[in-house]
């Protein structure tokens, strides 16, 4: 495709996205959310997913899920987006209240607990909310990150001590 013209159109790969959408665009929107703190930029970011997707859907061959290939796109333009100038200076941080609503309720993990992992350091909660949020496992993470198996499961681990060291009220540089 030269650049400056529109993706050739094909009914097949519009219908393909269609079906996307409509199964992963909360749990893009979610995850983008949490990254970004911000809904309006959160919609953006899926949109921009979803558009990178469809641009790139012929070479996209089931080597990983669909979601993991969708969440690698979306967490790679989050990334993009928090490099901004322009976004390093606005508060973004994100409340519990804050989120969009979840097709599960997870009223049991109470909100001191979402609270503490929203506290947690971006690369360790990135991870957090993949693995428990999003229920990925450490290989879909690793390659939607970009990193090691070994580095999601170092993350993880580090994550769970600071997390249970921070809810019996101890924290843990």
């Amino acid at each position: 495709m030269s650049e400056g013209k529109p993706p050739a159109f094909s009914p097949q790969k519009k219908q393909t996205i269609e079906r996307m959408v409509d199964q992963y665009q909360t749990a893009l929107l979610r995850t983008c959310y949490l990254y970004l703190g911000d809904r309006a930029l959160a919609e953006d970011a899926v949109q921009e997913t979803f558009f990178k997707a469809y641009l790139k859907l012929d070479g996209f061959h089931g080597a990983c899920s669909e979601k993991t290939w969708l969440m690698k796109i979306a967490v790679n333009i989050c990334h993009d987006m928090r490099k901004t100038n322009w976004f390093r200076h606005v508060d973004r941080r994100v409340t519990p209240e804050m989120l969009p609503e979840a097709s599960v309720s997870y009223e049991p993990l109470g909100q001191e607990l979402i609270v503490a992992v929203m506290n947690l350091p971006p690369k360790l909660r990135e991870t957090v909310l993949l693995y428990y949020y999003q229920d990925m496992d450490t290989n879909e993470i690793a390659e939607a990150l970009g990193i090691a198996r070994s580095s999601v499961s170092d993350r993880l681990l580090r994550a769970r001590r600071k997390l249970r060291n921070q809810l019996e009220g101890r924290v843990i540089p």
